[in-house]
């Protein structure tokens, strides 16, 4: 067998205690080891020790590299603390940042960190997506800020607008918008630091409030979720005993996703900053439009680590097949390549471990874990060479889980010194996300990979509020079979959602690979051209898959016996911070397809599974018992 590239790994182990209502509660046996009272103390120690190292990176107007190493990080992120102090800015009014990622939305949520100052950043999607900018209101009402920021000002005048109560400052780094009072950001660099500002860093400490972060909202109103200083080093050191060779050798990176987010603000940024590592800010997306900028970047600098969520792995996959040069940039120092947001499919799997293999002689380490905001990043990992997709690993040091039977599922509940004190002003929310003895409910359901065999890990086993029955009574599990249909359509798809509520049978509405897509048709189709869905190579080549995903299944609550393709990308709306589908968002603005999906009437976009009207077997009757 191809040997891992080598990596140092922390020890692997989980002790196991059963209660007497059936629940299930797993703990790391390794305790966590002392971390920083801040972050800021991460960053004053690499200015001291590696102040020339660069810290983080972005592309310029011109195309090159605008950089900012440790020390000059710390010394801007001093004057910046000077001016939001000099606005006595406080728990009371604290920061909002409206727009994505970028050096000086970092220099502003450090500086706010550094000196006690909460602070939000809010998805670009509020912003730029909306046209009644309601999410930014509701924000803006909860956390009544005493400055906003966005990079662009003319780009973000309405969210701006929307976000301004009495006494608001607003701050852009360019292009102010016409009419609207604003100041620039190079003004906050031009305040002297002094005394003040170590005096109010002094009193941080680890319960301090560092930022808060929205939830998606995508069912109800964004929460606040608050993120305290213990959180985030507690989470970074973690994740540092699971993976000591961030330690051994500070992590490159290069990545997108936004700080509005867990994913990309805790985990990502803050491993970078707590191993004394570089940040290279990607400037593109995992859209067929914007991918070649991120190959183009990651062609250039050839990260250590690499952090992502599947449909990242998916639009990357046709440049790494095609593209030996980039292919061998990426794989040339890679140590560990991370997935999280969601299931990556088994053949994407497969695919890129194997083109690791024979590219560079060596397996690099692939892993994933299991988190969500209220948690500060990540509960567990993998933090060892698992054999399959999936597998989110134990409890990290300092976590406790607690498997809770639940209609047949294990239900996870977490406690630890990552899990949130509650959401930002809304004390009835808080009450309501945990349970009597004090764990944190995730609504997220696990597996064992081996019941019989605990320290093998657990399996994500789906979201039990996406859960529903069909009108047999039946119980349709989301999670896995979202991830089984993926795989057997990959990668012909960007990605698809499960339906069939009340109805009587199981659909998908299929959002189709364009560029994938295409190639079936022999380059017939333009690359949303919505006859790309009716070409008959296409509807052959997905009836197939979709006859064999049917075949597979055993019940009617494991069967897909209808889809929709989809031709037209998913609406901004309805994707995530992380790019993945809202399942709740497109359930709600998708319903003239599933109309269609279901209709009687014949569609040239609707493909029935062939055997489906059989009837209900004994399997069925078993089933929704």
């Amino acid at each position: 067998m191809t040997r891992l590239r080598p990596v140092s790994l922390g020890p692997r182990g989980v002790q196991v205690s059963r209660e007497g209502d059936g629940s299930i509660v797993l703990r790391s046996p390794f305790p966590l080891a002392p971390y920083p009272r801040t972050l800021s103390e991460r960053l004053r120690h690499w200015a001291a020790v590696a102040g020339d190292r660069i810290f983080l990176a972005e592309r310029d107007a011109a195309g090159g590299w605008r950089t900012l190493n440790y020390r000059d990080t710390l010394a801007s992120v001093r004057r910046v603390a000077q001016a939001l102090l000099d606005r006595r800015l406080s728990p009371q009014r604290p920061v909002l940042i409206l727009s994505g990622n970028g050096i000086e939305h970092a220099l502003l949520g450090l500086a706010a960190m550094h000196v006690g100052i909460p602070y939000a950043s809010l998805s670009t999607s509020c912003s730029l997506l909306s046209t009644d900018f309601a999410r930014v209101r509701h924000a803006s009402r909860i956390m009544t800020p005493g400055l906003v920021f966005a990079d662009h000002g003319a780009r973000y005048a309405g969210a701006l607008d929307a976000a301004t109560t009495v006494g608001t400052e607003l701050v852009v780094s360019h292009d102010p918008p016409p009419g609207q009072p604003v100041r620039l950001f190079a003004e906050l660099l031009d305040a002297e630091a002094t005394a003040v500002v170590d005096e109010a860093a002094s009193r941080v400490d680890a319960d301090t409030v560092a930022k808060i972060l929205f939830t998606s909202g995508s069912s109800a109103a964004p929460k606040g979720v608050i993120n305290s200083q213990r959180m985030l080093c507690g989470n970074q050191q973690m994740h540092l005993q699971a993976w000591p060779f961030l330690a051994e050798k500070p992590p490159v990176i290069v990545d997108w996703a936004p700080w509005s987010h867990t994913f990309g603000a805790n985990a990502v940024f803050n491993a970078a900053l707590y191993n004394g590592g570089t940040l290279h800010i990607d400037s593109g997306r995992p859209t067929p439009e914007e991918i070649g900028e991120s190959v183009r970047n990651l062609t250039d600098i050839r990260p250590t680590v690499f952090f992502g969520v599947p449909v990242v792995f998916q639009m990357l996959l046709p440049h790494l097949e095609r593209n030996a040069h980039f292919r061998e940039r990426f794989f040339s120092r890679l140590d560990m390549m991370f997935y999280a947001g969601a299931t990556l499919p088994p053949k994407l799997w497969d695919r890129l471990r194997q083109l690791a293999v024979d590219t560079c002689g060596e397996r690099i380490l692939m892993t994933t874990g299991m988190g969500a905001t209220e948690v500060g990043a990540t509960l567990t990992t993998a933090n060892w060479d698992a054999d399959r997709a999936g597998a989110i690993g134990l409890p990290l040091p300092g976590v406790e889980l607690k498997l809770v039977p639940s209609g047949g599922k294990l239900e996870l509940r977490a406690r630890g010194p990552t899990i949130m004190p509650g959401y930002w002003r809304q004390p009835e929310l808080t009450a309501k996300a945990f349970d009597d003895d004090g764990w944190y409910c995730l609504g997220d359901a696990v597996k064992f990979m081996d019941p019989l065999a605990p320290e093998q890990g657990l399996m994500f086993d789906g979201r039990l509020a996406e859960n529903f029955k069909l009108t047999t009574g039946t119980w349709v599990n989301v999670g896995p079979l979202r991830v089984l249909a993926n795989d057997h359509f990959a990668p012909l798809v960007l990605d698809l959602i499960i339906c069939g509520e009340d109805r009587d049978e199981i659909g998908a509405l299929v959002f189709v690979n364009p560029e994938r897509c295409r190639e079936l048709a022999g380059g017939a189709a333009g690359a949303f051209a919505g006859d790309i869905v009716t070409h008959p190579a296409v509807i052959r080549e997905f009836q197939r898959r979709l006859d064999q995903i049917f075949s597979a299944g055993t019940t009617t609550s494991n069967r897909v016996a209808r889809a929709i393709l989809i031709a037209d990308i998913p609406r901004g709306f309805e994707l995530t911070d992380k790019k993945t589908l809202s399942h709740n968002v497109v359930l709600q603005g998708r319903k003239p397809e599933i109309v269609e999906l279901y209709s009687a009437a014949n569609s040239s976009r609707v493909l029935v599974a062939q055997g489906r009207a059989t009837g209900s077997n004994i399997a069925d009757r078993q089933d929704q018992e």
